[in-house]
């Protein structure tokens, strides 16, 4: 495995800016880049690239010689919105970051699973979570049956076409949000959909994360490295759903922390062999979203963290097998 740094962390940078500071943190050797959506793409000029193979040799020329490769494209957006500007402008972003990824040789591309209305006369996404009342039922198998499996059948082929997989980030918002949610979706639209593996969103929600990965198996095409800290006093009161600010900290019942602040080695380790064991040997993605720490100490705490855990050569067989 390898560590990877998500760079929107380093959004206000420029790319020539941005490679000068990851100079301070030699353990990362590749990067999760974003293309547009929320990551946004202040370091790809996407339409460039795409226009010229000359830039975008050039491009990958500028990241060897950082000693950087690339581990996936981003463009975290909707494309099943209830909006049809909306929903045709992620599908836009999602199909030229695709594009990009397969002249780029980049094997991922990282995005949300979106989320339709409750009805076609919605205009606003429905996130439904329970069983009852019944209309809720019927919103649900609207929003699977008519939107999601239908968009992600052809972008499934889409990908596929162009060599490219896609990690559905597992997110609560959107229709995929757990392994089951995961698995049913790619079991319906094809095996170029799988999940990009955020740790941090499953914890929150009471999952054990062994377990998760041991049901996603070789479903795991990326994985982030983000942490999150429970509040067990509010989550006794409250229960983990919180739609509270990010910024009230100390109220909500769980918040966003850099690696090694909400879970301990052991937790990561755990993690890590899991990993392993499901046949992902790949990069973690460091995801910075730690309002606590300022952008150097929670990046230089999550690599000092993570370094001494990462399982960098291949697995051999036992000797004593």
């Amino acid at each position: 495995m390898n560590l990877g740094l998500f760079t929107p962390v380093f959004g206000s940078l420029s790319l020539s800016e941005m490679l000068v500071e990851l100079k301070r943190y030699p353990q990362i050797t590749s990067l999760e880049l974003g293309t547009g959506g929320w990551p946004g793409s202040s370091h790809v000029e996407v339409d460039k690239l795409l226009a010229s193979p000359a830039a975008a040799h050039e491009f990958t020329a500028r990241l060897k010689d950082a000693g950087l490769t690339i581990s996936a494209l981003s463009c975290h957006g909707n494309p099943v919105h209830p909006a049809p500007d909306i929903a045709k402008r992620d599908d836009q972003v999602f199909r030229k970051t695709v594009a990009l990824a397969e002249i780029l040789h980049v094997p991922v591309v990282v995005t949300f699973s979106g989320c339709p209305g409750g009805s076609p006369k919605d205009g606003t996404p429905n996130w439904i979570t329970a069983a009852w009342p019944p209309e809720y039922v019927d919103a649900l198998n609207w929003q699977w049956e008519e939107r999601l499996i239908p968009y992600w059948r052809e972008a499934e082929s889409f990908a596929s076409d162009h060599g490219v997989q896609v990690a559905l980030e597992a997110h609560p918002g959107f229709c995929v949000y757990n392994p089951e949610t995961l698995l049913r979706l790619r079991k319906e639209a094809g095996k170029s959909i799988g999940i990009n593996l955020d740790p941090s969103h499953l914890w929150w929600q009471g999952m054990d994360i062994p377990s998760a990965i041991a049901e996603l198996g070789d479903s795991i095409y990326h994985v982030h490295a983000k942490d999150v800290a429970l509040n067990p006093p509010a989550i006794a009161r409250n229960g983990v759903i919180d739609t509270k600010s990010y910024l009230k900290m100390q109220e909500r019942a769980w918040t966003f922390r850099s690696v090694g602040w909400g879970h301990d080695a052991l937790q990561w380790k755990m993690m890590i062999s899991a990993l392993r064991l499901a046949g992902y040997d790949s990069v973690l993605s460091i995801e910075h979203e730690d309002a606590v720490a300022s952008i150097h100490e929670g990046l230089q705490s999550c690599v000092n963290f993570l370094s001494p855990l990462i399982l960098r050569e291949p697995p051999v067989q036992p000797w004593w097998v």
